[in-house]
């Protein structure tokens, strides 16, 4: 059964709107020695925005595939062969403690009282005498629903099954019963941006000699029944289950930005949406009307309040025409549709025999066809998910291109919500992110953006707030809002060129985390993603609208007199900053250089950094992380002598030949090349250098100064 969830479609089609410039604020003439140090580079002793500082309170950014399987969180703390290893050390059958063999596994209130006690855990090596993970590969006919009206999990996870490429992910192969068996499985899901290893015992619930919940159509084969146990475990119980939304099953399954469909109310382009989405391996599902856990089967035998997979969409040659006709799965493992294009109908006899053979399976295993026509009248909801937003590249021969940004965040208390109104106040405290279109065709779509809500852990059947996000261009009036309450809500967009803000909001005032994807297709197919999305914010915002958020990052790692000292710059540095992988190749910031780089924003010669001097840092940093990444053709996380001569040639500033294989010696390693970190470091020194000069110079070219003013110069900064 399911819980329908609200539909998020929404279109639209935006155009530009003027842009707001930034006032320049003026410097006084100085009077001390740091005074002339404020004139090394416009904007120190300022609050510019640090371009769109892109880590909020408690929040960081990454560019590129959400989540990594290379870094997955083991959930409960478990290590899978580390308890493995164990088990078989001491001839010992695993039991997870931390989900039971219990009636608390199950929940209190999925079945009476009376079931409960009478339920029996067995392992599959009790039920057969020779059972197996996987025979004969992994197939949605595997599967067949059990009492727990789990069909959205299951409906999901039927379609995952026909995408190979998102089903390793899920179902890691180091696991069986005939070697290194000890009574121990896991299963991976995505939780808000992270690959999270579930760790799980094979004693299965058993009730009255038969599976309590999903079972296997081949007696030995035990994927399906092992797997929801893990999901289960994730979620708390087996019956928080027992109900539930098939856009998050997707997503936990798979990683990706799923869209939801009104089949009352579809875009006029939904049936060639359907065919993108076959053609480029998405997963598909689909809900019909009605109330859920009532199991009401139709004369025409659709279930109603019931969780479907789509695992087909195709357009073939009928009578003097064509006919869209869409295959569909039931959980169940059995019950299909009675009507046009099922098994058994008159509509396949003028079907050429050359698709009729591809295209037909006459058998009761839940499987049917069905026109496009009779697919909306009998179901409400159709759900589209992959990685990227393939399903919207209808048109093309091949998928496009997407780039990724995301941000993961906090919502405190006291923030503004949707009820308070959109104001240049509003938008100052609530975190921002900011990207760029750079081209479009306007009979296709070319962003999405996906913001969801993160429960606590062991809370995913928490209440749904309502959530929600506001679209403008370049902070003008909003051009887009849109709320629902459901955990995920996605909107696709035809945007033109420009900058735009999407604010996150909720309706209620509470604490709560949210991940917040936005996709961009990119039209030039060797244009590097990362030059198209971006969380800094344009030097042309109105300075009321600039992003706070490097304020919290600040008072997050600052002293009690708010100030920050070379450990906690080192510590701020290496925890944030290196969280993206380009940059975190070339070594961690040590506490020399972060004495360095203090010493260079240092305006009151203290040794720490106020929140005005670290603004200015911000700003410097992050426009530094833009350029490192472009200028970083292959990836490598270095840069060599050339790259670093297009780098600071992109940053504006003056070199030669000389001087760039002084700097490429000066902070480079052995081969000459600079990572991220010698890279920060070399180029705040040169452009505060440069300005130094420059200032100093008063225009000419040379600049004169006192011994004691050179070594000061020199020797701290």
């Amino acid at each position: 059964m399911i819980s329908r969830a609200e539909g998020t479609r929404r279109q639209g089609r935006l155009h530009n709107l003027p842009a707001t410039s930034l006032n320049p604020e003026t410097t006084t003439e100085p009077s001390s020695w740091r005074e002339i140090l404020r004139r090394w580079c416009p904007g120190k002793g300022r609050m510019l925005s640090p371009s769109s500082a892109p880590m909020p309170e408690r929040g960081w950014q990454t560019t590129g595939a959400t989540g990594s399987l290379q870094k997955v969180k083991k959930f409960n703390s478990q290590d899978f062969r580390e308890l493995r290893a164990l088990c078989l050390s001491q001839g010992l059958l695993f039991e997870d403690a931390t989900f039971p063999a219990h009636s608390s596994s199950i929940g209190a209130r999925l079945l009476p009282q009376e079931e409960l006690w009478q339920i029996q855990w067995k392992r599959p090596t009790e039920l057969q005498r020779n059972p197996y993970l996987i025979m004969d590969g992994v197939s949605r006919f595997d599967i067949m629903q059990g009492e727990i009206g789990d069909c959205w999990m299951l409906a999901a996870l039927g379609s995952l099954t026909l995408r190979k490429q998102f089903l390793e992910n899920v179902l890691p192969k180091d696991q069986g019963f005939q070697d290194d068996y000890a009574g121990i499985f896991h299963f991976r899901f995505w939780q808000y941006g992270e690959w999270v290893d579930v760790v799980i015992d094979d004693r299965l619930p058993i009730l009255n000699g038969r599976y309590l919940f999903v079972h296997p159509r081949t007696s030995n084969e035990f994927w399906p029944s092992l797997l929801e146990k893990a999901y289960a475990k994730l979620r708390g119980s087996y019956q928080n289950l027992n109900g539930g939304y098939l856009s998050d099953a997707l997503v936990d399954l798979t990683g990706g930005v799923q869209v939801q469909f009104s089949l009352r109310d579809p875009p006029p382009d939904l049936k060639e949406i359907l065919k993108a989405a076959d053609r480029s391996q998405c997963l598909m599902g689909c809900s019909t009307p009605g109330q859920a856990r009532r199991n009401i089967e139709l004369k025409n035998g659709i279930v109603q309040g019931h969780a479907y997979t789509i695992t087909g969409a195709v357009k073939i040659p009928y009578k003097n025409g064509w006919k869209h006709i869409i295959r569909i799965w039931n959980p169940w493992g059995h019950g299909e549709w009675k009507g046009p294009w099922s098994d058994n109908s008159h509509q396949w006899d003028r079907v050429e025999p050359k698709y009729r053979e591809a295209l037909l399976r006459n058998k009761d295993d839940g499987e049917f066809w069905m026109s496009y026509e009779n697919f909306q009248e009998q179901f409400s909801w159709l759900y589209i998910c992959n990685s990227t937003p393939t399903f919207l590249d209808f048109g093309d021969e091949h998928c496009s291109v997407w780039s990724l940004t995301s941000y993961t965040n906090l919502w405190s208390q006291g923030l503004p919500t949707r009820k308070s109104h959109y104001s240049s106040g509003a938008a100052s405290t609530n975190p921002q992110y900011f990207f760029k279109v750079l081209d479009h065709d306007p009979n296709t779509y070319n962003v999405a953006i996906s913001l969801m809500q993160k429960h606590a852990e062991g809370m995913q059947d928490e209440k749904n707030l309502k959530i929600g996000f506001f679209l403008s261009m370049e902070n003008s009036r909003v051009l887009k809002q849109i709320f629902f309450r459901t955990r995920d809500v996605t909107s696709y967009l035809t945007l033109s060129p420009g900058t735009y803000s999407v604010l996150p909001a909720a309706a209620e005032e509470q604490e709560f985390q949210f991940l917040l994807r936005i996709f961009i297709r990119n039209q030039d197919h060797h244009e590097s993603s990362y030059s198209l999305t971006s969380p800094r914010l344009p030097m042309d915002i109105p300075r009321e609208n600039q992003d706070s958020s490097y304020k919290a990052l600040f008072l997050k790692y600052a002293k009690q007199d708010s100030t920050i000292d070379a450990l906690q710059l080192q510590q701020l540095l290496n925890e944030v900053i290196l969280k993206d992988e380009m940059t975190s190749l070339g070594g961690r910031f040590s506490f020399d250089s972060c004495r360095s780089i203090l010493a260079l924003m240092d305006l009151n010669s203290n040794g720490r950094l106020t929140l005005q001097e670290f603004g200015s840092l911000w700003q410097r940093l992050t426009k530094y992380m833009d350029i490192f990444i472009r200028e970083d053709r292959n990836h490598s996380g270095f840069l060599d002598a050339a790259e670093l001569k297009n780098a600071i040639q992109a940053a504006g500033l003056a070199s030669d030949g000389r001087l760039v294989r002084l700097l490429a010696l000066r902070y480079g390693d052995a081969g000459g090349r600079l990572g991220f970190c010698d890279f920060l470091c070399c180029m705040l020194r040169l452009d505060t250098m440069s300005h130094a000069f420059q200032n100093l110079a008063k225009g000419g070219s040379q600049i004169l100064m006192t011994a004691m003013e050179w070594l000061t110069l020199v020797m701290y900064t």
